[in-house]
């Protein structure tokens, strides 16, 4: 799918998935791809987000784009003037005022290129995304591999003991599950739970 070539630029592209799924992978690609053709492109993630850089989109393949750390939607609105293209990574961690930040640039002519988990690791929806793809021209869902089976995943089960609901981690907190294994995985917990030994 040729999302580059339409006959007005303001539009909102979302790429969800889970954890391990190439999300920012294919945000960066994308990205790269608008800076090949000369356009102006600026690409924002969440300040907490320090995992592999404070000021890089880093994917888990390893590759890497510049980006902007911000503490909320409305920094990417005052810092995206004069831009063709506004990146957005791990847009789960932003407040739901960013879905209003996407649709302003997209109805300024920008295209805007968002990246997140659509579900969080209790397999709910997570955060903004939902808004967002409801609102956006072009959904793209990417799909790890299930550690478990090797069907394709759409679930970040969480391995640790940790309720927070945003725990930043790798695949030593993490795992990509099938629907299958991760309710298999989910009842497995909630045995261990009942019986005091989670």
């Amino acid at each position: 799918m040729l999302l580059e070539y339409t006959k007005h630029r303001g539009r909102i592209e979302v790429i969800c998935g889970s954890m391990f799924s190439g999300k920012t992978e294919e945000l960066i690609r994308r990205l790269r791809r608008a800076e090949f053709a000369n356009q102006r492109v600026e690409i924002f993630k969440p300040a907490l987000d320090t995992r592999y850089s404070n000021e890089e989109v880093v994917s888990h393949e390893g590759h890497s784009i510049r980006s902007t750390p911000v503490e909320s939607p409305q920094t990417i609105l005052l810092m995206a003037g004069d831009v063709d293209v506004v990146g957005i990574d791990e847009a789960q961690f932003f407040d739901g005022s960013l879905t209003d930040v996407c649709r302003t640039l997209a109805s300024q002519g920008v295209r805007v290129i968002v990246a997140g988990l659509d579900m969080d690791y209790t397999g709910r929806p997570f955060g903004p995304m939902p808004a967002l793809m409801a609102v956006a021209e072009h959904v793209t869902k990417v799909h790890a591999i299930c550690v478990r089976c090797g069907d394709p995943a759409q679930y970040s089960h969480r391995l640790t003991e940790d309720a927070r609901l945003v725990m930043l981690g790798e695949k030593e907190s993490y795992e990509p599950l099938c629907r299958h294994c991760f309710e298999q995985a989910e009842a497995e917990e909630s045995k261990r739970s009942d019986g005091g030994t989670r």
